[in-house]
């Protein structure tokens, strides 16, 4: 029987093992000292290969992780060892691709933590409950931006500009 392909955790750590925005789909680690050790010791067996842009794939502790790193951030992504690694490979690169726009192409970690609130969302935008939803980096981040405005009905746009125009008559009124 298929079974739908499957994410346990997605990764993004900064150049020192630390995290900027985990999320973990699986009870393979129940507590968070499992987390953290699972995290530090992925970060230490791939802190010394050169990824760099191209994504990596390693059998690591019964897991296929995929990672690569982008200016002083690692992204990873886990899957169990019977998991398709251009699955997890894709999910890796929709994620890395829709950061890369929610950030306007300055991927580092100052400015991830400045907008770390997208960067949660866009999570939640690729995987749910470790079912992969969405591996595409533009349709992410135009769902975590709501930039995807452009196929709204038109009722949704009246609402739009409603709730806009009373916001700004609101303000106005308030400083009155």
């Amino acid at each position: 029987m298929e079974t739908c392909p499957s994410v346990k955790n997605i990764l993004l750590l900064d150049s020192e093992g630390k995290r900027v925005a985990v999320k973990y789909y699986s009870d393979d680690w129940p507590t968070l000292s499992a987390k953290l050790a699972f995290e530090k010791s992925v970060f230490a067996k791939t802190q010394k290969a050169n990824a760099g842009t191209e994504a990596e794939i390693v059998m690591f502790d019964g897991q296929i992780v995929v990672y690569k790193f982008i200016q002083d951030l690692h992204f990873f992504v886990t899957g169990g060892e019977e998991e398709n690694e251009l699955i997890l490979a894709s999910v890796l690169q929709g994620f890395s691709d829709a950061v890369d726009r929610l950030l306007k192409n300055m991927v580092d970690k100052r400015t991830a933590l400045e907008n770390l609130d997208l960067i949660l969302l866009c999570l939640d935008e690729i995987v749910d409950g470790g079912i992969v939803l969405e591996t595409e980096g533009r349709e992410i981040a135009e769902k975590v931006t709501g930039h995807g405005l452009e196929s709204a009905s038109s009722a949704e746009q009246t609402l739009v500009n409603a709730l806009t125009q009373a916001r700004e008559h609101l303000a106005k009124s308030l400083l009155m």
